[in-house]
């Protein structure tokens, strides 16, 4: 039997900046994979690489080494079957627009027949509660409506994975816990790859499947965290499950120890060994 090709793959992937006068190593020989359909969260401390590390998989910014697969397919620059909804949405609407000129801009560059259209938008502002806004401007809408429209706009796009960066960021603490319960509805319903990047840890332990766990500069993976929460998940009472605090202590450590400059087990004896290779020379 043919093994599932992964929706997303980076194999060895590196990233250094170089100027005249310094070299900064942003990510270093990073491994993973995301399976088709999966919600895989991303944390780690501030300075940890995730913007870097989700414009080299965006095709916005190219890799120094390694290799980014979408659908088993190289990344070479922004890729037709990926969605990327940022957490200043403010800036990527267009406000002379209205919502639904904004969600159908992008299926008119896909090259999408005008009925194709209209029913893909319908379909997706109904899915993100906002089929009474159609007419209206993202500037008279809040700001939590403003980001159900970036998230409906990637979701009319038809996208194989979508990426989702610290997008409930600058929302009320009550518009992000209903926008989270948005996303699983959505992925659930839809069925599409999502890698959600989040400083938040307990939001990265309520969303996900998987929390990746990104060490301090030079990136490498902490750590590969299966979150085994009952499918079924609500605000209440997923968040007093006592295995949810267990997960969230779990991972509030290893970001602690990223923050520390702590390497996972395996990336610190390497460190080690090449010290002593080194003295020995």
């Amino acid at each position: 039997m043919t093994k599932e090709t992964p929706a997303l793959r980076l194999d060895r992937v590196a990233k250094t900046y170089q100027s005249r006068t310094r070299t900064v190593e942003a990510i270093r020989e990073l491994t993973l994979s995301v399976g088709k359909g999966e919600l895989v969260c991303v944390v780690g401390p501030s300075g940890a690489g995730k913007t870097t590390l989700l414009r080299c998989i965006a095709g916005l910014l190219e890799v120094s080494s390694g290799v980014i697969e979408l659908d088993g397919q190289p990344v070479t620059g922004p890729p037709a079957g990926m969605a990327v909804v940022f957490q200043e949405y403010g800036r990527s609407l267009f406000p002379w627009m209205t919502v639904r000129q904004n969600v159908e801009l992008p299926l008119k560059e896909k090259g999408l027949g005008k009925s194709e259209r209209k029913a893909a938008v319908d379909s997706a502002l109904d899915a993100v509660g906002l089929a009474d806004s159609g007419d209206a401007h993202p500037w008279q809408l809040s700001g939590g409506m403003q980001q159900r429209v970036a998230i409906a706009r990637a979701v009319a796009y038809e996208p194989s994975v979508l990426i989702m960066d610290e997008p409930f960021a600058a929302v009320d603490a009550q518009t992000r816990a209903d926008l989270e319960d948005l996303v699983r509805s959505l992925w659930r319903r839809l069925g599409v790859t999502v890698l959600f990047v989040t400083h938040d840890i307990d939001e990265s332990v309520y969303l996900g499947e998987r929390v990746l766990v990104l060490s301090n500069r030079p990136t490498v993976l902490m750590e590969d965290v299966l979150i085994d929460l009952p499918e079924e998940r609500n605000q209440l009472t997923t968040r007093s499950d006592p295995r949810f605090g267990e997960l969230r202590g779990r991972i509030w450590d290893l970001v602690q120890r990223a923050k520390k400059g702590q390497r996972p087990d395996s990336e610190a004896d390497r460190v080690v060994h090449e010290a002593g290779r080194a003295e020995a020379v």
